[in-house]
This record gives C-alpha cells, sequence and structure tokens, in this order.
C-alpha cells in the first residue's frame, strides 16, 4: 500500500509514544512528552516529542532544545536510523506501521522462558505480537458499532488468529480478536482484553463478535488499571466498557478516557496524581448506580470532584449507534462543565479525523 507524505505522518501521529518507544528507546515519557537526547536516540533530556495533540501543535512534533532544531516523526525514523533515501524513509515507516511491535518493553529473546497462561508477562507479549488495527475487522466492527472516528491513542491492536479455548474439555480454536492493552498509572502494560471477532460480517444478535459463549476476557493484573485513551491532565472520564469510551471519544476526542472494563473494575479503579475532575461515564443499570456512588466517595475523599455522565439508553455505545453524533454531542454539552465543553466537545463542523 503507497501513503503520501502526509498520510504517513498523520498516522504515526496517531502511534507517537510507539515511534518513541520503538526509535527513541533511550528515552522516556514524562507528562505529555518523549524525552531524550536527540533525534539519534542518545541519552538525555534535549529533544521533546510531543505525544499528543493540544494547544501547542500535533502529536508527533518535536523540538531539540538544545540545538532548536524541530520537525515530525518521519524525521525521527531518518535520523535514528541513519537514512538518507527519503524512499528508504517511507519503507521503514510502512514498516513499523503494519507489522507487529512492542511499544511498551523490549521484545523478547528467542531463548526466553514461556510466559505462564494470563500473567501480565503473557499480555504484554500478545500486545507485542498483535498490529494496527486500520483496515482491519477490529475497524470495521467499530465502525459499525457507530464508532466511526477511532480516537483509540494506540491502546488498540489487531490479531489474525488469537487463541480461544471455550473450557479445558474443548480443543483450542482461534478468532481474529481486537487487543486492547490495560495499562497502569504508569502506562505500563499490565494485562489486555480481548474481543474476539466474526470475520464474516455482522449481525444483530452478536453485533459482529464471534459466535463464542464469552467473545471477552481479559488476562493480567486488572485491579485498579484500566484501558486507556489519551494522556490524563487534570480531567478524566471513566467508564466500563471500551465501546463505551470510545464513543465518548467521537465527540470529545481530546478528553483522556479509561475504560476498566467491568463495575467492580471501575469502582476500584486508581486515580491518578494531579487529577482535578472525574467524569463517571456510568451504564444505565443497578450496577452503574452501585459504582456511580463508590467512585463519586473516592474522588471525594481524594480531593477531585466527580460528576456522573448518564446515558439515555443502556450505555453510550448504545446512545450514539441509536440516535447519533449529534444527538449525543447535545446530551453531553448539557452534562458537561461548561469550561470543559469548551475546552472537549468537538463542534459538528471540525473534520474528526
Amino acid at each position: 500500500m503507497v501513503f503520501d507524505v502526509s498520510e504517513l505522518v498523520r498516522r504515526l501521529a496517531r502511534e507517537a509514544e510507539g515511534v518513541c518507544r520503538h526509535y527513541l528507546s533511550n528515552g522516556k515519557r514524562v507528562g505529555r512528552y518523549w524525552v531524550v537526547g536527540d533525534v539519534r536516540n542518545t541519552p538525555g533530556r534535549s529533544l521533546f516529542v510531543r505525544l499528543q495533540e493540544s494547544t501547542k501543535g500535533p502529536a508527533g512534533k518535536w523540538t531539540d532544545a538544545a540545538t532548536g532544531e524541530h520537525g515530525d516523526l518521519l524525521d525521527i525514523i531518518r535520523e535514528s536510523m541513519a537514512l538518507r533515501d527519503f524512499r528508504k524513509v517511507a519503507e521503514e515507516a510502512r514498516r513499523f506501521l503494519t507489522l507487529p511491535r512492542c511499544e511498551q518493553q523490549a521484545a523478547p529473546k528467542a531463548d526466553a522462558p514461556a510466559a505462564r497462561a494470563g500473567s501480565p508477562q503473557a499480555a504484554r507479549r500478545l500486545f507485542a505480537m498483535s498490529s494496527s488495527i486500520d483496515g482491519t475487522v477490529v475497524e470495521a466492527y467499530l465502525r459499525r458499532r457507530g464508532i466511526v472516528s477511532i480516537h483509540h491513542s494506540g491502546s488498540l491492536r489487531f490479531h489474525p488468529r488469537c487463541y480461544y479455548r471455550p473450557d479445558e474439555h474443548f480443543p483450542m480454536e482461534t478468532w481474529p480478536a481486537m487487543i486492547a492493552s490495560v495499562t497502569n498509572l504508569d502506562g505500563r502494560i499490565c494485562g489486555v482484553h480481548r474481543t474476539w471477532l466474526d470475520p464474516d460480517g455482522f449481525d444483530r444478535i452478536r453485533l459482529g463478535k464471534a459466535p463464542v459463549d464469552t467473545p471477552r476476557r481479559a488476562m493480567g493484573d486488572l485491579l485498579g488499571n484500566a484501558v486507556r485513551f489519551g494522556l490524563v491532565d487534570d480531567v478524566l472520564a471513566a467508564g466500563e466498557g471500551i465501546e463505551t469510551m470510545l464513543s465518548l471519544r467521537c465527540v470529545l476526542p481530546t478528553l483522556p478516557m479509561a475504560a476498566a472494563l467491568s463495575a467492580n473494575h471501575l469502582s476500584a479503579m486508581l486515580l491518578p496524581a494531579g487529577l482535578r475532575r472525574l467524569y463517571i461515564a456510568r451504564d444505565a443499570d443497578a450496577a452503574g448506580d452501585a459504582v456511580q456512588a463508590i467512585l463519586t466517595r473516592r474522588a471525594e475523599d481524594a480531593g477531585v470532584e466527580a460528576i456522573s455522565l448518564s446515558p439515555r439508553l443502556g450505555d453510550f455505545n448504545e446512545d450514539l449507534h441509536v440516535f447519533g453524533l449529534e444527538v449525543l454531542r447535545a446530551a453531553l454539552r448539557l452534562q458537561l462543565v461548561p469550561d470543559d465543553a469548551a475546552r472537549f466537545l468537538r463542534s459538528s463542523t471540525i473534520e474528526a479525523g
């Protein structure tokens, strides 16, 4: 597949942290930036790469404070790999975007011991073996659920043949799957969530999930952790399901969000330091009522303002799918603090990209 330069830059920017972890491995994430010595991956703290879009500019832009140099992620690939021919730079960028890669840790050595099933190590290996969702059944599944603008911040990947065993008495099966990284407050992968998908299409009963008894399963250390979309500053929205939070991201693409994967895990989710306001995207059921009460109390005890976001139907994905983007946007505008509505709520006149 051939991409023009602007398309390569855009797609690399969507996975800015992954690019930095891969090509600038001597650096580390500091708040909203990846910090390293220079564009050639020298250890140090002079070069800053923006990891998410902000009022200061788009994700992927970098500046070297020592030299005044600046550029984008294609420049990082070129310099870190010592490539001079732009065709080779573009080929390397396409390779990164389409092949499995590990953003959170170095790939395991060939002779490394097998990871214990269900362990955080096994979760990290599964995520490393997965690849971009672009053009896959994952993208199709989310779009059919009304999530047309998929602002996942690199937390979602695709595995074409993910193992599934109904129970210990049945043989192993393989199905395509959406793989979501579960991370702790430091950004380290400690688990994954798997949604097995039907490669043959979409029906109203299974909603695109594979025809198995339990098409959703998580593994690793989940308590207190979550699937995260965006880097938290002072405001966060948290809810149960991945699709629920991605639905909210369609109209609040720059508001950091977390999917805790279940009601119990949402009530126990750890709150990041420096958080000022927490939006609780509750499901409209008894469990949602209980979670709202518990998490509100925990947030207030920590000095964090807690505000509930309530759907009209069962959850926000159902609202998006049934009522559409504009109705969801209007409903959220009434529930957000006015300053946050002005800060995060995307206007219908702005491309969701």
